[in-house]
């Protein structure tokens, strides 16, 4: 007979699953699982210094590599702090996995200290949610939760009494298996002959393309080509559609461009191409659309569809280029006439000289040392407008909270970034109230060797919250945020801090962090200026 601690079946079962790292802090309702966690080399425990740290980061090592990310926490507090994050993949449909300490078994319902109904607290925030019994329902239900986890495109979160992971189990055999198989949605010929003909029967088709045609790429640019199309991209797209390609003009609604802008107003077909974009204002009035999605209860969901396709973005893309006919290029080329144009403006944007740095120089700069494969984290904000207006990336890869849209991102994200892609170049880019948010767990950055660049937009202020009253006609309240020497504090926990107040000092301490093995901030003061005109 098989016998083991169910903990140690659970370590088993996770390098199963291929789960090389867990983010999280120990506590007294998770220590006899931390205790097998210590005996396991081949899983590497990064503790964070707030658990809200750790579920951001494996949200966002999830949403970079589509592999689970894994945190855990103890019952009651560190368990609260978990929401944010694991609401942040929920919206943005990526699986997590939170590993999440319970009061002893024994103890439950008896409102012990730090109990809380964790079933209840958790519901909305996942796809799976269940409080583990028994030791011996503890493997199969982690299997479960994993499955529907990747199954759901969400987190799942397993809560645990600590006193079960210390218990034996005995098993001959196992009776479920670590596997997810993943379907193969392929499209229907009725659809794709309906698609085809609304294609064919249209003068200004519009590609609006998502973070679906992440597998997808080149079948959705020869589509494009083939139909002389524009491309707009859904800002989580952002480094899966090439900024520099030349049918990609831009982004769509507030964080656009005129030229996208025009695109819609003209288009008589909307293409949704692995995209369920939300802002129904910035989209044509009546215009038929075809939307293609793996996800059948996101057709039609925000726009109305004139025809359905249930499918993976590859397949389906590749048989609608293989029957379509070639279009007139006019309407296209108009728009990327105003392209031209509207780059130009940004490129004297960034060439202007000011008195004081603003932030689309702060791009400019990071755009000179970006590699080719970097990867860039990018926090909530007004700073989340200017790298949408200004950064360009191609085959970088882009991480973000795009639906949540919770500041204090970036940090974590770059975190994710540097463990999954420990030998590429790592930039997380924020606001100096969305670093300040999370800035504790930049210690976890140097603790763990993670060498990366943190790019704070320093302009004291909660700016696109100032926007927004402003917008609504209100005098502006409460926006301004005490100032911190950011730098000071980056040396003060072991990295590397520079503080920037011109071009010529942000170039230089760009160059000195490339070259760094450490984890290293770059405060960059900038003029308090609206990315909204």
């Amino acid at each position: 007979m098989f016998e083991r601690t169910a903990g140690s079946y659970i370590i088993g079962l996770l390098k199963e699953w291929n789960v090389d790292h867990i983010y999280g802090m120990p506590g007294d309702s998770i220590n006899e699982f931390m205790e097998e966690m210590r005996k396991e080399q081949a899983i590497r425990f990064i503790q964070v210094r707030h658990e809200e740290t750790g579920a951001l980061a494996a949200a966002a090592f999830s949403k970079l590599t589509g592999k689970i990310g894994v945190c855990l926490s103890i019952a009651g507090p560190g368990a609260v702090h978990l929401q944010n994050g694991l609401f942040d993949a929920k919206k943005d449909k990526t699986p997590v996995l939170a590993i999440v300490g319970q009061i002893e078994s024994t103890k439950v319902g008896t409102d012990n200290f730090q109990e809380l109904k964790l079933e209840a607290m958790f519901e909305d925030a996942t796809v799976y949610n269940r409080r583990v019994q028994s030791a011996d329902q503890l493997p199969d239900m982690l299997n479960q939760a994993i499955r529907t986890a990747y199954a759901e495109k969400g987190p799942a979160v397993l809560i645990v009494s600590d006193d079960l992971f210390s218990e034996k189990i005995k098993r001959n055999e196992p009776q479920t298996s670590a596997i997810y198989a993943a379907p193969k949605l392929r499209p229907d010929e009725e659809d794709l002959a309906d698609a085809a003909r609304l294609i064919k029967a249209s003068k200004k088709p519009v590609i609006l393309a998502g973070k679906g045609s992440k597998d997808a790429v080149a079948e959705v640019l020869a589509f494009a080509e083939k139909i002389q199309a524009p491309l707009i991209a859904s800002f989580p797209s952002k480094g899966i559609i090439p900024d520099e390609h030349p049918h990609n003009l831009g982004h769509l609604g507030q964080l656009g461009t005129k030229p996208a802008e025009e695109a819609m107003k003209q288009a008589d077909l909307v293409i949704l191409a692995g995209t369920a974009y939300p802002y129904r204002q910035f989209l044509p009035e009546n215009a038929p659309a075809i939307q293609i999605d793996i996800d059948p209860k996101v057709i039609g969901k925000y726009y109305p569809a004139t025809v359905g396709v249930a499918s993976e973005l590859k397949p389906a893309i590749s048989e609608l280029t293989a029957r379509a006919e070639p279009k007139d290029s006019d309407f296209l080329s108009r728009l990327l006439e105003q392209k031209s144009a509207w780059q130009a403006d940004l490129q004297a944007d960034m060439d202007k000289e000011t008195e004081l740095m603003q932030p689309q120089h702060v791009l400019a700069e990071v755009q000179k040392v970006l590699d080719p494969d970097a990867v860039v984290s990018l926090d909530v904000g007004s700073v989340t407008i200017w790298t949408a207006k200004y950064l360009k990336l191609s085959q970088q890869k882009f991480v973000l909270s795009a639906w949540l849209a919770t500041m204090g991102c970036g940090l974590p994200g770059a975190i994710a970034a540097k463990i999954a892609y420990p030998n590429k170049q790592v930039i997380a880019l924020t606001g100096d109230g969305g670093f300040s948010m999370g800035m504790q767990d930049f210690v976890t950055a140097v603790k763990y060797d993670l060498p990366m660049t943190v790019v704070i937009f320093n302009n004291q202020k909660i700016q696109l919250i100032e926007h927004e009253q402003k917008e609504k006609g209100n005098e502006p309240t409460n926006v301004e945020i005490a100032n911190i020497d950011y730098a000071a504090f980056a040396a003060a926990c072991g990295g590397e801090g520079y503080t920037c107040r011109n071009r010529t000092e942000l170039s230089d301490a760009l160059a000195q962090a490339k070259q760094s093995r450490k984890p290293v901030v770059i405060d960059a003061y900038v003029e308090d200026i609206s990315p909204i005109s």
